[in-house]
């Protein structure tokens, strides 16, 4: 809850969501209804009223494939 608006990050049955760290650059892996999960999470960071700082942890036992390096989506509108 931020502003004293609820912000609900949901989860598509059967996504699945890999994220690797190959050194130089970070690969993404996931299924369709991994993608439009994610998509809605960024949604949700892009609603108006969201504040700055805003952010989302993604991890193995959190929404992640085992194995998957962490993940976290932040809001940020400093420019």
């Amino acid at each position: 809850m931020t502003d004293g608006t609820t912000r609900v990050f949901t989860w598509e049955e059967g996504a699945h969501i890999e994220v690797r760290n190959l050194g130089g650059e970070i690969v993404i892996e996931a299924n369709a209804a991994g993608l439009r999960t994610l998509a809605g999470h960024l949604l949700v960071l892009a609603q108006d009223g969201t504040p700055d700082g805003a952010h989302l942890h993604l991890e193995e036992n959190n929404g992640l494939e085992e194995g998957s390096a962490s993940l976290v989506l932040e809001r940020c509108d400093d420019e």
